[in-house]
């Protein structure tokens, strides 16, 4: 695998960005995962590039307009979706997805040169990391005590700044190399293929149509009763537009069983297919919140997508001919 590497949309130039200078605001600090993924998106690299220590802090920033855009990671191939980001964007603002950016992951204990991992007492990481590299940290590191930090990078700095061969992290090799430190061991992720998506998050415009898109849309329902989400997924059934996630969260304004349901299809907006399934969702659910139309990363199959626009404007044309012969 090639490690630390990002996985490139189809098309150079995806999404709509400003071509005035701006601000980006990241999960920082500098030497953070997403940091490499936000790097890796060439046509930014003209806007200057914020750290803040929190997700909230930085989607913030983007509601203040103090940046342009934000980029967050939102999902981990190991450790599902990242719940205080993926929260955030549904209940905590209105900011619309830009793109994805999916980055191969390689996490690594790194420490002072010359410690050795059955001697590490203290390990530094933040809660998601420790969870991808729990059965290596305790088969090799038993004697450590892991401890909270605000991001990977973060747990670096602390390890550096310990000046203590006992003191280690579960950081990037780039955050080894920004704070003095050396990689005592690589890859340490308890399964391969270790991978996170990132998300480009701005607080106007949606990016135009490439043919290679995902749309984001958050259910709230009208009622909790049998078949509530059956009728939901009928309308994406119903049209053959795959979902390629879902998942139910709290509503945080109600008891236990108040739910709503996020949902990330594949296409766009503009597809006359999606646009007619949350039509439909809005009228018979009532309040459906967007999250936004963007590129998609990687590469996907187009055929059922295609061929499921083709029978609609079949349809369409039928319809349309049908109206034409009624007596006016």
């Amino acid at each position: 695998m090639n490690i630390g590497r990002a996985h490139r949309n189809r098309r150079p130039n995806l999404g709509t960005v400003s071509s005035q200078i701006g601000r980006i605001a990241y999960f920082g600090p500098p030497g953070t995962f997403t940091e490499q993924a936000l790097l890796s998106q060439v046509d930014l690299g003209k806007f200057e590039r914020v750290p803040y220590a929190t997700v909230p802090d930085v989607l913030d920033a983007v509601e203040r307009r103090e940046t342009e855009f934000g980029f967050v990671p939102i999902e981990n191939s190991i450790e599902g979706t990242v719940n205080f980001t993926q929260d955030a964007l549904v209940f905590d603002h209105d900011l619309l997805i830009q793109r994805e950016v999916v980055l191969d992951i390689e996490h690594c204990v790194v420490g002072q040169p010359g410690a050795s991992l059955d001697g590490i007492t203290v390990l530094h990481s933040i809660p998601v990391a420790t969870a991808q590299c729990h059965h290596f940290v305790r088969t090799n590191m038993s004697r450590a005590e892991v401890r909270a930090a605000n991001s990977t990078s973060d747990a670096a700095r602390l390890a550096a700044d310990a000046h203590d061969p006992f003191v280690a992290a579960l950081a990037p090799r780039s955050a080894a190399d920004h704070y003095g430190l050396v990689v005592l061991a690589a890859n340490v992720a308890d399964h391969q293929g270790n991978q996170t998506r990132f998300v480009l998050v701005a607080k106007e415009s949606i990016p135009a149509k490439t043919g290679h898109d995902k749309t984001g849309i958050v259910v709230f329902q009208r009622a909790d009763e049998p078949g509530s989400l059956i009728s939901i997924l009928q309308e994406f059934a119903a049209r053959r537009i795959n979902l390629s996630n879902l998942l139910s969260r709290p509503t945080k304004r109600g008891g236990l069983g108040d739910y709503c349901f996020i949902m990330y299809a594949d296409g766009h907006i503009e597809d006359e297919l999606v646009a007619d399934a949350l039509r439909e969702l809005h009228a018979k659910q009532g309040s459906v919140k967007f999250l936004g139309s963007y590129p998609a990363a990687g590469e996907h199959a187009h055929s059922a997508r295609e061929h499921a626009d083709a029978r609609w404007r079949d349809a369409d044309d039928w319809v349309g001919e049908l109206r034409s012969r009624i007596a006016r």
